[in-house]
């Protein structure tokens, strides 16, 4: 089964530039860069010659003869003479480029070539993408891909694009949504939720019509992610970084979500731990938000390095850390219970992250203000706030009337409540979290107008 994607419109697209460079395809493993490759491959070439250097260890003497496109193809036809070259009608699929980098600095000359289109992915490559990056500088292109989100999940339900176009139409006009699609988008998103974007757990849940089965599925990929973190991490920063990975949940849980190395080892110092967290955002495994010195523009250099929180980069992954017992609340009774915070932040995060936004939050030194994100627009600086009840926005509101934040005029809140807009807070529904950017792209506020005004 497979399951529509945005990559196969990046793709296309890709394919239908007459100046395609080769194309190096990032991101975690089990997102579906495999299964997204192929099947494009099989739609749009002849011929396709896949290359697995984890499945086919062989393949890696066909650098031998250096790094020119003809001689890479003869040893490969060296190996299975079977394989078909046609100029213009054939793909080159490098993939698990990791076990492989060297194979990076033949991109300039395939570029150079131009008979053959060449496409690699691999599963850790963050890890080891300054090794790949400064072998192809200028011959390649990089698409950053992530599991499913929220909008894919939509497709893969049987929804199309006029669903998404009415999402946003709602945002755009401040115009809420009825009752009937309050019920049925919040019921999506929250099975989105508990299961998060890894395909192989939403095409099962697809074909059962229920949970049944995705847990195992979702421990599975943790068991991977940790095998990973053993074989690509060097000497004792292995138990480290499994560390910090193993007390993300349990911190996330916490009121004070700031991930605390004292709190991961007895007797940890941040020194000891230094590089960790930064290991497992290289990796695709998590996302890192920092604290801002001060909430105000610009947002790049404004924040403090060792002051930080940290999500899955899939909110599944998250569940599937969840003790036993939550584990069974969550799916038999939709009961988020105390990780209702955590769960709500983790997803806001991996949504925005999804549509291209880096993750900072702020939090006062007294404790008396905090908070969950910031965005900007052209002129100012846009506090969101996640809250996992229907509470009132609270921080925004402090944000907005204080004159300390000039770059704050409006806020956004994200929570169950429906799209409404009051007191310079836009407050929208979690659904639409995945639409956010779309939205502020043609967003012209009456707080910003207000502020040219004055």
């Amino acid at each position: 089964m497979y399951l529509k994607r945005k990559v196969d419109a990046f793709l296309r697209d890709w394919k239908a530039d007459p100046n395609r460079k080769p194309l190096i395809i990032k991101g975690s493993r089990q997102i579906g860069k495999t299964e997204s490759i192929t099947q494009f491959a099989a739609q749009n070439y002849e011929s396709v010659i896949e290359i697995n250097f984890v499945r086919d260890e062989k393949y890696k003497g066909i650098l031998s003869d250096g790094y020119e496109a003809t001689s890479i193809i003869k040893n490969i036809s060296l190996i299975d003479p079977s394989k078909k070259y046609i100029p213009g009608k054939t793909l080159i699929f490098f993939d698990e480029i990791t076990e492989f980098p060297e194979i990076a600095t033949s991109l300039k000359f395939f570029c150079i070539d131009k008979r053959f289109d060449v496409i690699c992915s691999g599963s850790m490559l963050g890890v080891n993408y300054q090794r790949i990056e400064s072998n192809s500088v200028g011959y390649k292109k990089d698409y950053d891909m992530f599991s499913m989100d929220f909008e894919e999940f939509l497709w893969a339900k049987g929804y199309d694009d006029k669903t998404t176009a009415k999402l946003l139409a709602h945002m755009k006009a401040l115009r809420p949504f009825s009752e009937l699609e309050m019920k049925v988008y919040h019921a999506l998103f929250l099975d989105f939720s508990i299961l998060g974007g890894m395909p192989a757990v939403v095409a099962e849940y697809i074909q059962k019509g229920t949970f049944e089965g995705s847990l195992d599925t979702q421990q599975q990929l943790i068991a991977d992610y940790k095998e990973d973190i053993r074989k690509y991490a060097q000497g004792v920063d292995q138990t480290r970084i499994l560390n910090v990975f193993n007390r993300i949940a349990p911190q996330l849980a916490q009121e004070n979500k700031k991930f605390q190395i004292s709190k991961v080892a007895s007797g940890a110092r941040f020194r000891d731990y230094r590089g960790c967290a930064e290991w497992l955002v290289d990796a695709g495994m998590v996302n890192i938000c920092y604290c801002l010195e001060f909430p105000e523009l610009p947002l790049g250099g404004n924040y403090e390095p060792y002051m930080f929180k940290l999500y899955f980069a899939d909110t599944g992954l998250l569940v599937s850390m969840l003790d036993e017992e939550s584990q069974d609340d969550l799916r038999a009774n939709k009961n988020l219970g105390v990780y209702k915070g955590a769960l709500y932040e983790n997803i806001v995060g991996e949504a925005l992250v999804k549509q291209g936004y880096k993750l900072y939050y702020y939090r006062r030194d007294d404790s008396t203000l905090e908070m969950d994100f910031f965005i900007r627009s052209m002129a100012s600086l846009i506090p969101v706030e996640v809250k996992a009840n229907r509470g009132k926005a609270k921080s925004i509101k402090s944000m907005i009337a204080s004159d300390r934040y000039p770059d704050i005029r409006y806020g956004i809140k994200l929570s169950a409540n429906n799209i409404g807009h009051e007191n310079g807070i836009y407050t929208f529904p979690y659904f639409c979290t995945f639409l956010l950017k779309r939205f502020m792209a043609g967003f012209h506020p009456e707080e910003e107008s207000n502020a040219e005004l004055g």
